[in-house]
């Protein structure tokens, strides 16, 4: 699969993300930007999951829809076409960092797809379910890690 460059102005690749972001903090979601989108991608899809979170991924965000020709959006907003959908906490949109008190430092990984057709997902997806639904549908990917912790 091809490489999308994603990146932010609020953080870097495996840096700390800053305590507004997290859940506890301004629970904003941080600015992203992305490039090199194949031009044969119909929408592009957005993923925040913490593989640190227990046996499964937890969902922090995810976004379907988002238009191929937008390059990013800004702190605490929705991408261009976005449709937000519900995260591990039970809510809609970002559900920022929200580690167990004294853990470990936890990884949250920022994936962005360009995909050739929309996936098929249930009404709350887990993010396992994500992976399966556009498995074989990605045209290109990207991946920006933030850290966390309590």
């Amino acid at each position: 699969m091809a490489g999308l460059m994603l990146r932010s102005t609020a953080f870097t690749d495996h840096d700390l993300l800053p305590g507004r972001f997290a859940r506890d903090g301004g629970n904003v979601s941080p600015p992203l930007q992305w490039s090199d989108v194949p031009s044969a991608a119909t929408e592009l899809l957005l993923l925040v999951e913490d593989p640190d979170a227990g046996r499964s991924p937890f969902l922090h965000w995810l976004v379907t829809g988002i238009s191929p020709t937008s390059d990013g959006m800004g702190e605490g907003a929705l991408p261009e076409g976005g449709r937000e959908w519900p995260n591990g906490f039970g809510t809609t949109g970002w559900g920022g960092p929200h580690p167990p008190q004294g853990e470990e430092t936890h990884r949250y990984f920022f994936r962005l797809y360009a995909l050739e057709r929309p996936p098929d997902l249930a009404d709350e997806p887990q993010a396992a379910d994500v992976h399966a639904a556009i498995a074989g549908r990605g045209l290109a990917s990207g991946t920006m890690v933030g850290t966390y912790r309590r």
